[in-house]
């Protein structure tokens, strides 16, 4: 039975994705108590899947009977079970967020299910062409669950990630096609093998690296290729900027990982050099950038926005360094980005809700005003810092670390100037919260509109209910957590770890 469970983790919510709609016709606002089941047995499925290959065992799973690598191969190993674990709790959690804050109608569910799955089918896959295809439903999936935003503006920002979307996208497949040319097959451990036969100094191989390499740094959002980023997190509603900001630019940063290892493999760096100072440079420029551009800002979704680009770009340092413990530290920092950025994110909405906060300015004096709230974002910003133990600290420590053994003395500059920045720009927000008066006199009366169709409380606040104030509390609470069983995740990591990595 557990060799099914891959297939399962991206067919359940397909089919769930399905009923919404179909149930629509005949019933209002079915969609939530689908998505809570839909996710609730794909969140048990994911953990029984960890219980099986986080000790060192591979599953593998061939579509339709057809064997690899003529037919499509899905493949879990110990990476694989933390995404899809991730992927399980974040979809869970955030659906108890969306049943106060909204949206609520059918055709979101949907969207939400359908996200999930291709968000599980770009981890479990094992082919090339099938990583294609479901990076265009996550694609599609979030381009609508962002234009769901009711800001004027939400419907250009979907369309924008949807045109850079698709550009990133086309890249990734024309990369694809160029190895298919050269090799003859989309299977990831069949491409590898044949692209070194190949030579990885030859032409096609490179024009393939380059270009799908390319296609899935569009899709992390990494600098200068991040500009649509900052308009869907800042106009989604609060539920999907939640969701996409901890999982979407996640798991393109995973099978980023996954192509580099599987597919073209670390002989390549080796034979290649340029290529990985190419992927360092990119991902340094980012995090610097990113975190300049966080400073800059006065809205605070904006701000998170910009500080993904610096935090994707540190986790793309970790994966091309190539080091079993630069690797571990993206990997750490991957999950640890996840739950910190979607709990600011989400933290950000409740704060807005019960206050009407959108800007840095207006954080005067917030700690009064949502004390529950304000103390979350406090600790999610001195974790996304690197305060230990936080995973936040951990992830950037083992980076670090593989910074200075591999002699990246650059990087390693990169990297300390960069949590500078991000103190810089999270603890102006703390002394305001805890250490500024509120300004009366500046418009500011905590008055707020409605987002959405949202349940309104008495006097007209938008409303925030349990679970809502529960999410954040789980996450801040999960990001200091994590970075102290980040030795236990190495550990189980280490089997895998060394496979991939051909140590």
């Amino acid at each position: 039975m557990i060799e099914h469970v891959p297939v399962l983790l991206i067919a359940l919510p397909i089919l769930a994705a399905v009923v919404p709609t179909i149930l629509g016709i005949r019933f209002d606002r079915v969609g939530w108590p689908v998505a809570v089941l839909g996710m609730l047995v794909h969140a048990a499925l994911a953990v029984a899947l960890a219980m099986t290959v986080l000790g060192g065992r591979r599953i593998s799973y061939e579509v339709g009977g057809f064997l690899a690598p003529f037919g499509i191969e899905l493949v879990a190993d110990a990476f694989t079970a933390i995404l899809v674990l991730l992927i399980g709790a974040v979809g869970l959690a955030v659906l108890a967020y969306a049943r106060t804050a909204g949206p609520r109608t059918n055709s979101f569910y949907g969207l939400y299910l359908l996200l999930v799955a291709g968000l599980t089918g770009m981890t479990v896959t094992g082919d090339v062409f099938n990583l294609y295809v479901f990076l265009e439903i996550t694609g599609l999936a979030a381009y609508g669950m962002v234009a769901t935003g009711d800001r004027a503006d939400a419907a250009v920002a979907a369309l924008k990630y949807l045109l850079i979307g698709t550009v990133g996208a086309s890249l990734y497949l024309l990369g694809v096609g160029y190895a298919f040319v050269g090799t003859g097959t989309l299977n990831m451990a069949d491409m590898a093998e044949k692209l070194a036969t190949l030579g990885y100094d030859s032409p096609l191989v490179l024009t393939a690296f380059g270009l799908v390499v390319g296609g899935l740094v569009v899709k992390i959002a990494l600098y200068p290729l991040h500009t649509w980023q900052p308009d869907a997190y800042s106009t989604a509603p609060d539920s999907v900027s939640t969701l996409i900001s901890a999982l979407v630019s996640t798991v393109a940063a995973y099978a980023l990982a996954r192509i580099l290892f599987s597919v073209f493999t670390v002989d390549f760096f080796l034979a290649v050099p340029i290529a990985q100072y190419a992927l360092l440079a990119i991902a340094s420029v980012s995090i610097v950038a990113g975190s300049l551009l966080a400073v800059t800002q006065t809205d605070i979704q904006r701000m998170l926005a910009y500080s993904s680009v610096s935090q994707f770009g540190l986790v793309v340092v970790g994966i091309a360094l190539a080091t079993p413990i630069a690797v571990v530290g993206a990997i750490v920092h991957l999950v640890g980005h996840a739950v910190m950025k979607g709990g600011l994110f989400a933290a950000s909405g409740i704060v807005r809700r019960k206050t009407g906060v959108k800007s840095v300015e207006e954080f005067d004096g917030l700690a009064d005003r949502a004390p529950i709230a304000a103390a979350c974002f406090a600790v999610l910003s001195l974790a996304m810092v690197g305060v230990p133990p936080a995973v936040g600290f951990v992830g950037k420590w083992y980076i670090v670390v593989g910074a200075v053994r591999a002699g990246q003395w650059a990087v390693l500059a990169v990297v300390l100037a960069s949590t500078l920045l991000t103190l810089a720009y999270f603890l102006r927000l703390i002394e305001r919260m805890y250490f500024t008066a509120p300004d009366h006199g500046a418009g500011h009366d905590g008055e707020s509109e409605p987002v959405g169709d949202a349940p309104v409380a008495d006097g007209g606040q938008p409303a925030v209910s349990t679970g809502m104030v529960a999410l954040i509390v789980v996450a801040s609470i999960t990001a200091v957590a994590l970075g102290l069983v980040v030795p236990a995740i190495e550990s189980a990591l280490q089997p895998t770890l060394l496979e991939v990595l051909g140590l």
